[in-house]
Order: structure tokens, then sequence, then C-alpha cells
């Protein structure tokens, strides 16, 4: 019977149709021990060929080269649409299917974007912090309607944002190297290039995948061409920011606030010196989890698997497609 070990924390030992998928399609499922972190390529490595594990449904664990020419693995199954954790051209080197969920977190990152935004703006957790502390300062914030959004990247969840934002009164602009014209068209979405997107938005929104190509995409340069006053929002990846920059920025008043989800190393270091801003909303990478996604990533994820192991080709899932042609799970 073939293994599939299940790592992200919130399914730990859980019941699902993720696992009904699993155990339905022949797989037995394994969890990871809670004493045994497998953030190291060395641990991973060690853990997948002592528990002889062929299937991953992961989160962010580091698969590297080393881990994937180590492993007898078939897929890993990103409970997510990001996969920059995984070595993709080594994975398709080692005939190792790579699976995303794509449509399955759209409106829970959207929705976190917009709860960053609007804390920023009015002020929280810091009001709250204050009047549970005793104190009771009132002061004028700015006023979020009428003000412009700037979303770099307008896939699926750039476009999720656009009806929420527009609720909300904000004017979008957008920025994508390969734009869908017709929705942004049709949701009276301009269109602009990066540069001209920094120095017109009030609010800069991230909304790419981190590559080899736009890692530290806003860095020093960027973080010049913003507005005065300006504010950055992060739910898609930490890889994308500078964050020395992005400190430095919020420190000398360029900017008003910013709004993360993600960060470059996760969990936060406890040196990090995003902690030390009064000017900085954080959350805990939770931008595409709520209860509907949750249980729609891992299904998908699950449905990935299965469908690989019993032939099927999961058709829009797939990041390494080049595998199609000549893939299976065990050789005649």
């Amino acid at each position: 019977m073939p293994r599939v070990l299940v790592t992200p924390f919130m399914l730990y030992e859980s019941p699902g149709p993720y696992r009904e998928v699993l155990e339905g399609a022949g797989f037995e499922v394994v969890y990871v021990p809670g004493n045994r972190p497998l953030a190291t390529p060395g641990a991973l490595r060690a853990f997948l060929v002592e528990q002889r594990i062929e299937a991953v449904l992961a989160s962010m664990e580091p698969f590297t080269r080393e881990v994937l020419s180590g492993a007898a693995l078939k897929v890993i199954a990103r409970m997510g649409v990001g996969y920059d954790a995984i070595d993709v051209a080594a994975a398709t080197a080692c005939g190792v299917a790579v699976t995303i969920t794509p449509g399955t977190n759209d409106v829970s990152v959207a929705e976190m974007t917009i709860a960053l935004l609007l804390g920023v703006f009015r002020g929280f957790p810091a009001c709250d912090l204050e009047v549970r502390g005793g104190r009771w300062r009132r002061s004028a914030l700015p006023r979020l309607e009428g003000r412009t959004l700037g979303l770099v990247g307008l896939g699926r969840i750039g476009k999720a944002v656009v009806p929420r934002a527009q609720g909300l009164g904000l004017k979008v602009i957008a920025y994508d190297p390969f734009p869908d014209t017709q929705f942004a068209d049709g949701h009276d979405v301009r269109l602009v290039g990066f540069d001209k997107l920094l120095a017109a938005a009030d609010i800069v929104s991230l909304h790419l995948p981190c590559t080899a190509e736009n890692v530290d995409l806003i860095d020093r340069a960027a973080l010049a061409k913003m507005k005065p006053g300006a504010v950055l929002i992060n739910t898609a990846r930490g890889g994308l920011v500078d964050e020395d920059a992005l400190a430095d920025a919020l420190a000398e008043g360029r900017l008003f606030g910013a709004g993360l989800d993600v960060f470059k190393t996760e969990p936060l270091p406890a040196d990090s010196r995003l902690l030390k801003s009064d000017h900085v909303l954080m959350s805990p990478h939770m931008g595409g989890l709520d209860e509907e996604s949750q249980i729609a990533m891992s299904t998908l994820a699950a449905r990935c698997v299965a469908d690989l192991y019993q032939g099927r080709w999961p058709d829009g899932c797939v990041v390494n497609e080049a595998l199609r042609a000549h893939w299976k799970w065990r050789e005649d």
C-alpha cells in the first residue's frame, strides 16, 4: 500500500474529505509527529526515506534537489497555489509531479487583503490595544474611499480583490506581465506599467508568485518610487519584498504603513526589524486559509494524488506539465 504524507498543520490527524479521497484510492495516510519538524532539507529527506513516502500533501516544506534525489517520491501536491519551496526543475528531472490547487483560496486571500488594508487605514490593532490598556486617544486617520489601489498581479486572486475594493470606493489600477485585458475592460480596471503603478497608487498590493526574476521586486528603488504616505500590502510571498528596505521606509515615515501576511523567513524571526515598527499590521501566513478554502484545497490536493496514482492526469493542476507524455507512478 503506497504511503502519503500529510504535512499541513491544520490537517494533523484530522478527518475530512481529503482523507476519504486518499484512503479510498488505496493510500495509507501518514502524519508528521509533533516533535519531528521537517523544516530543513536533511530532516525532510530522512523522514521521507524512513517512512517510505511516495506522495506528499504538502505545505511549505523545502523540497530541494537534495530531498528529491534521495527520496522515492512520485507526487508533491501543494495545498495552495504557491510552489516556490519546491525545486521544480529538480522534481521534473526526478520524475516527480508537482501539483497545486488553483481556484480554491482566491476569496480567502482577497478577504485577507481587504482586512489588512482596512486595519492599516483604521489603526488596528493599535486602537484596540490602547483601549484595553486604559488609554483613550482619538486622532483622525486617512479615509480609504476615493484612493487608488494598485494591484501588482491580476490573476485569480487579484481579480477577486477588484470587486471588494471597488465596493469600498477605491479606484483600481493593475500591472500584470500577461494581463487579461478583457477582464480589465469589463471591470473598470486601468492597466498600467509597474513604475507608473508605484507612482500612482495610494495602496500597492502584491499578487504575484515569487520567482527567481522577481525576488525583492519591492526593493529600495521601488519603495522610493511609491507615493509619500502610501501603504504596501503583501498577501502573496515574502520573497517579493526587501524587508530591510521596507523597515527603513517605515521608520523614515516615507510610507504610512504596511499589511503583511507573508515573510521571507517563516515564522518571522524574533529579531526582525518589522516587529519594532508601529506601522505594520501582520498575520502568520493565514491569507489563503479559511474553513471553506481548507476543505477545498486539501480535497483537490488529495484528488490530484489519487488521480495520478490511478492513471488520470489532473488537468490544470500540474506545474511541470512536461512530464505528462511519459509519466507513470511505477515503471512497467
